[in-house]
């Protein structure tokens, strides 16, 4: 069976695949993007539907005020026989060149993986990318170890400290027994992103290293003992695109592996496709996944040889499993946003956000803040990709404004918005921040009449996007310039950072007075339609 990677398009990073009898899940980051993780179903591999939002509570996550690109970093999703397992990080402080990261590490269970899922067990904060092992597997002891990279941010050291593990106990709720550092990597460096299986009597330690860019790795290591001594890969690494700038696929690493019942293995990675040879990749780190061949007591290898990431892969033939395609058009009915929408840092009812006739947003922060945003978005899944939307909304003065936008983070994003101009009266604007330069790209806002609804577009060409709006049941109507589509990515925001461009609905209310804005329906597209 052959799939055309990513399977997950879009803003999709850091992949924990697992398989619970005949069906495969999957967890990914999210970061400031709020539920918290998202879990995709498969039973071929191929085909992925939304399956859980498992963080979707402030007495599970409270994102309000972290960095950007801060929140869940890299969940691990285990099953132990009896319920699911979801670890997860909310690194509440991080930046470039900065000693210090506050990453608080927590475990919640659930007996179904649409839930309901437990309240959270504080483990620790010593590290990013927890995993938890279960060792039930050929004869274990049924012990329970967390794993996580250790951050040293002493001065002179190596802030990636190396792989530590610790036994949790159930019972108790908390780790126990002394910590251990089990592996410190190899050359490649920058080693994070640990998970442990049992095979044949080995104890198989995958990491990530390289960091999360073009240098980006899959390693892997065993031992006869959890925790180590452990050799490394005679071929490591098992997946890298370093050496070839001219693959599809890029950034591969950050891996995790599962099997399929009758003892194949499959491999899913984090990948980026850069709009040029190591160039910007506006549809941020996506997942992919490849065939291993392991062979009893021997080292795995990628199904048709080398370490190169397929961009047309291998993998073990399944019944073919399509799910329902996703309605393009919402029109915004039922008592909560569908799944494929997310808020920033917050809830939807604790930001305002309701259902009501449509999607009502009332105006809370400017785009820049990291606390209050009333924004709902989608990621962007195609470099072909359109959202389309009709806006009623009565805005009194300047400070008051709605449309729609690209957001990548809180320092950057293009926006068009409806406000109300002295001269124009309610009228069209385009404006946009670049890593925190903020900038208006009409000279004179344009009039969009002073009732009824007004139709706002947002579209991806390609290397470009650009925005149009409608009036009065008129033709659509492109305004404001064509930006380039790599001004949202995590190459040009800031040099590092780890989401992907979003297409949203937004409302802002600078004077306090919540000046409400109803989108009566979104409807995303792709392709040249």
């Amino acid at each position: 069976m052959t799939v055309t990677n990513p399977v997950l398009p879009g803003f999709h990073p850091d992949p924990s695949l697992l398989r619970v009898g005949q069906d495969y899940y999957l967890a990914t980051s999210t970061f400031q993007w709020y539920p918290g993780v998202a879990i995709y179903h498969s039973r071929d591999l191929v085909h992925w539907r939304l399956a859980a939002r498992p963080l979707s509570r402030l007495s599970q996550l409270d994102m309000r005020g972290n960095a950007d690109s801060g929140g869940i970093w890299a969940p691990c999703l285990s099953h132990d026989g009896e319920q699911f397992h979801l670890i997860y990080t909310d690194v509440k402080s991080w930046g470039i060149n900065e000693p210090f990261k506050d990453s608080h590490n927590y475990l919640v269970t659930a007996p179904e993986i649409e839930g309901p899922w437990s309240e959270p067990v504080y483990l620790n904060s010593s590290g990013f990318d927890p995993s938890l092992f279960h060792d039930v597997a050929e004869g274990g002891d049924g012990r329970k170890w967390l794993l996580n990279m250790l951050w040293d941010h002493r001065a002179g050291r190596n802030p990636f400290a190396g792989i530590v593990a610790q036994e949790y106990s159930p019972a108790e709720g908390r780790l126990v027994g002394p910590r251990t550092t089990i592996f410190t990597g190899t050359h490649l460096k920058v080693t994070e992103g640990p998970h442990v299986y049992r095979k044949d009597g080995w104890y198989y330690l995958l990491t990530a290293e390289g960091g999360t860019s073009w240098e980006h790795a899959v390693t892997l290591a065993r031992s006869r003992d959890l925790l180590g001594p452990y050799e490394v890969h005679p071929h490591n690494p098992l997946l890298t695109a370093v050496d070839d700038p001219g693959l599809p696929i890029q950034k591969s690493g950050h891996a995790s592996l599962t099997d399929t019942p009758d003892g194949r293995w499959v491999m899913a990675h984090l990948c980026g496709r850069p709009l040029t040879p190591r160039g910007e990749c506006p549809l941020g780190r996506e997942t992919a996944v490849q065939g291993l061949d392991w062979p009893e007591g021997e080292w795995p290898r990628l199904t048709g040889g080398g370490h190169h990431p397929a961009l047309h892969a291998t993998l073990p033939a399944l019944p073919p499993h399509p799910w329902p395609e996703v309605p393009a058009r919402d029109d915004f009915r039922g008592e909560a946003l569908r799944p494929e929408w997310l808020t920033l840092r917050a809830p939807a009812a604790e930001l305002g956000v309701r259902l009501e006739d449509g999607l009502v947003l009332p105006g809370r922060e400017a785009l820049m803040s990291r606390h209050h945003v009333a924004l709902v978005g989608r990621r962007l899944q195609s470099l072909h990709g359109r959202l389309r939307t009709e806006l009623s909304f009565d805005p009194r003065d300047f400070q008051q404004m709605a449309g729609v936008c690209a957001y990548y983070d809180s320092r950057n994003w293009v926006y068009a918005r409806v406000s109300r101009d002295e001269a124009a009266g309610r009228a069209l604007n385009v404006t946009s921040c670049e890593n925190g330069v903020y900038r208006e790209h009409l000279s004179h806002d344009v009039p969009v009449g002073e009732s009824g609804r007004v139709g706002l577009e947002v579209r991806y060409s390609g290397d470009t996007f650009g925005f149009a709006y409608q009036v009065a049941g008129g033709g659509w109507t492109p305004v404001g310039p064509e930006f380039s589509a790599g001004l949202l990515s995590d190459e040009h925001c800031g040099g590092l950072s780890f989401t992907g461009t979003f297409l949203a609905l937004t409302c802002q209310d600078l004077s306090g007075e919540r000046r409400e804005a109803t989108f009566h329906w979104a409807e995303y597209t792709e392709g040249d339609a």
